[in-house]
């Protein structure tokens, strides 16, 4: 058996906790591989909402084994706040949650550090969640890190010391006040919470899954614009949200990767600082915004909204190999007599179809090509009787990508979820 990947192609937010839920049956396991709780994954179902910052968004699926896996930096407080949210629901966490002993923490000095750092750099901050997320990175390929292997070792609080030691002296540099006893009381009450869940060797449980032909699925955080070596830099995420992120957070080989199903809004939105082409600051991108609830899941933070970008969305199909597609919000633009998107860029005189290096200083003027409005409730329709103007911006983006789309979302039930016919995930 080999692994699929499910991940996003945008710079995150692109409803992948949606997907995972509704795919999710047909997998033994789902795996997290990387990300923390910066990222918020949302499920709809039965008249509610849930947000998942940490644990698979396979989790209210009792046959499911989730994996934390170790390209995840874990915040104690965030997981223990969302085990006693599942619970409060009735879900068997403990039975059915595993996480990796090699994934790292996320220690309270680590907020401290993110808050600081994002506070020196004045009008030049990179839109950070301040969830600590960056400096545990740091501190992961520094090889200064707590992996939850060590929360179960007899010399854990001495590491713990040692290393909370170290920040305060680099906050000190900051000259940053801070208040650190309330934040470690509840750090260590999430630590308690861990050390009842079963911390495993993922890499060894997944590829033994696999083995065995159990299927699993690799749920990937973020978006694939926002990966630290092909992302938007320095406007990115300090974890690999590609394709290759599932190999090295989860410890599968590269022969494993099965299909890599790839998600995107039917427009673009971004949180925080950093390039947007085809941002709108308009009355257009405001009623986008509106229509589609574009607030962020963990930041509540609004988020900026654009047209579509092929040559970005092209870039990201080729850095993941991705080999189905998946459109989520085709219902947000229901209101829209006329809807674009952008073909090309012009940039330095040239007429260009991919994202340049320095895409945070580059000028890009967008060049767009406008379709017709379906101006149509897509709650009522079927994946058989889609609006002809909505098949022909579906048939549009898959020509440029050259990739099918196999999954088109008209809101945010797992009801509202349409399969295209011959291309089923």
């Amino acid at each position: 058996m080999k692994a699929d990947v499910l991940l996003g192609l945008q710079w995150g937010d692109e409803g992948k906790g949606k997907i995972v839920d509704v795919i999710a049956p047909k997998y033994d396991v789902v795996a997290r591989f990387q990300g923390g709780p910066n990222a918020g994954h949302t499920l709809e179902f039965n008249g509610l909402k849930h947000v998942l910052h940490i644990i698979p968004s396979g989790i209210f699926h009792e046959h499911i084994a989730n994996i934390v896996g170790n390209g995840v930096v874990i915040d104690p407080i965030v997981f223990k706040e969302e085990i006693d949210a599942l619970e409060k629901l009735g879900v068997n966490c403990i039975k059915h949650l595993f996480i990796s002993k090699r994934a790292h923490l996320i220690l309270p000095t680590h907020r401290l550090l993110d808050a600081a750092s994002e506070s020196s750099k004045g009008k030049e901050k990179i839109g950070s969640t301040l969830r600590g997320i960056g400096p545990a990175y740091m501190d992961k390929t520094g090889r200064n890190g707590l992996r939850i292997g060590d929360v179960f070792q007899s010399d854990f609080k001495k590491k713990y010391d040692f290393l909370v030691s170290k920040h305060k002296q680099l906050l000190e540099l900051y000259d940053y006040k801070f208040e650190l006893k309330e934040l470690e009381d509840k750090w260590f009450a999430g630590i308690e919470t861990i050390l009842k869940f079963q911390a495993i060797d993922s890499e060894i449980y997944v590829n033994d899954a696999l083995n065995n032909n159990k299927t699993v699925l690799a749920e990937g955080a973020q978006g694939s614009l926002l990966d630290i070596d092909f992302g938007s830099y320095p406007f990115v995420t300090s974890s690999n949200t590609i394709c290759a992120g599932a190999c090295t957070g989860l410890g599968l080989p590269p022969t494993k990767i099965g299909e890599v199903m790839g998600i995107f809004k039917a427009y673009c939105t971004r949180v925080g600082s950093g390039p947007f082409p085809t941002e709108l600051n308009d009355a257009t991108g405001e009623g986008i915004r509106k229509a589609g609830n574009e607030f962020g899941s963990t930041t509540g933070r609004p988020r900026r909204c654009g047209w579509m970008d092929i040559p970005a969305l092209r870039y990201a199909v080729m850095v993941n190999g991705v080999s189905k597609l998946i459109m989520m919000k085709a219902d947000v633009l229901s209101h829209l007599d006329t809807i674009k998107i952008c073909t090309h860029y012009m940039y330095e005189g040239k007429k260009i179809n991919s994202l340049p290096y320095d895409v945070a200083n580059a000028s890009l003027t967008p060049v767009y090509i406008d379709f017709p409005g379906w101006k149509t409730d897509l709650r009522k329709v079927t994946a058989d009787n889609l609006p002809a103007a909505l098949e022909n911006y579906i048939q549009f983006i898959e020509k440029e990508v050259n990739v099918p789309v196999s999954i088109i979302s008209v809101g945010p039930d797992r009801t509202q979820t349409l399969e295209r016919a011959g291309i089923m995930v």
